[in-house]
């Protein structure tokens, strides 16, 4: 046996113990052939619980295990939501079945990090109640690493649409043909999200999960002086036509989308600022405030 794989083992067994409450040892079990124990070669190396307690007192030794686990994690969510919350004024009290449901998925995170982010909701529902919905817990709860990746990517680049209360990832945009022209083509100006970081396969995952929506969106036709005013980080922006007929695209985030990425406070992708002001300059004025 290597001592990495003699490493792997010792980690494992700890990690048994931890949560079974009890050892495991390995010790040799005759092997049953045509209803007769073989012996020599042919025996099984079998590992057992070292314990002289029965099954049923093992099982409930285990139970209070996990539950000790359980308290200790809903303890460190709500001791790092009263590390975050700010002193300001509180709309009310978050509704009870809501924060039954918050107790009964957040005490199963014993992961730091994310353990923040549950006591970042808790800080959330408990100025303003409604924040966040049963169904973006559950989201939450479910998201795999990969998941959790794609939707960090996403919100580096995400605007925030004020009048909508929504997020939104400005794709680029057409220009419709005249009147006088109608042969032509409008001229048409898209971003590749990839340079930026999101490509297209972390695009469908979110869209799996359902945190943006699977079709590109199209504002209204702007006319020259109009203007679309996004959110990023704090810093408004600016993006009124130049001429007329000006069509944005751009990828939204659904309601659960939203709610999760008010979770996340990410800057900028510099990246995507720059691409932005490239693709648009021709026929948008960028002003930053």
């Amino acid at each position: 046996m290597t001592i990495k794989s003699a490493q792997a083992r010792s980690s494992l067994a700890l990690l048994i113990e931890e949560k079974l409450g009890y050892a495991m040892i390995k010790h040799a079990k005759p092997a049953v052939t045509n209803g007769r124990f073989a012996s020599g070669p042919t025996q099984q190396n079998s590992f057992f619980v070292k314990s002289e307690h029965g099954t049923l007192k093992r099982a409930l030794k285990r139970q209070q295990l996990q539950k000790i686990q359980r308290q200790q994690n809903i303890e460190a969510v709500m001791g790092m939501s009263l590390s975050l919350c700010p002193d300001v004024t509180s709309r009310g009290r978050p509704d009870p079945d809501w924060l039954e449901h918050f107790i009964s998925l957040a005490e199963d995170i014993a992961n730091q990090t994310m353990q923040k982010l549950w006591a970042k909701i808790l800080v959330g529902e408990s100025i303003a109640p409604g924040t966040f919905s049963i169904k973006s817990l559950q989201t939450l709860k479910l998201m795999t690493q990969r998941e959790a990746e794609a939707l960090q990517k996403c919100a580096s680049l995400c605007g925030y649409l004020e009048k909508e209360d929504s997020y939104l990832i400005i794709l680029g945009y057409y220009k419709k043909p005249s009147l006088l022209d109608l042969l032509r083509k409008g001229s048409t100006e898209t971003i590749n999200l990839a340079q930026a970081g999101l490509s297209f396969p972390h695009i469908l995952t979110l869209m799996d999960i359902n945190l943006m929506y699977r079709q590109e969106i199209e504002s209204s036709s702007l006319q020259k002086g109009q203007s679309l005013t996004l959110v990023y980080q704090n810093q408004k922006v600016s993006f009124e036509a130049k001429s007329n007929e000006l069509v944005m695209s751009y990828y939204k985030l659904t309601q659960t989308g939203d709610e999760l990425k008010k979770l996340i406070n990410t800057p900028v992708n510099k990246t995507y600022r720059q691409l932005l002001n490239k693709t648009l300059e021709d026929e948008f004025t960028l002003t930053f405030e």
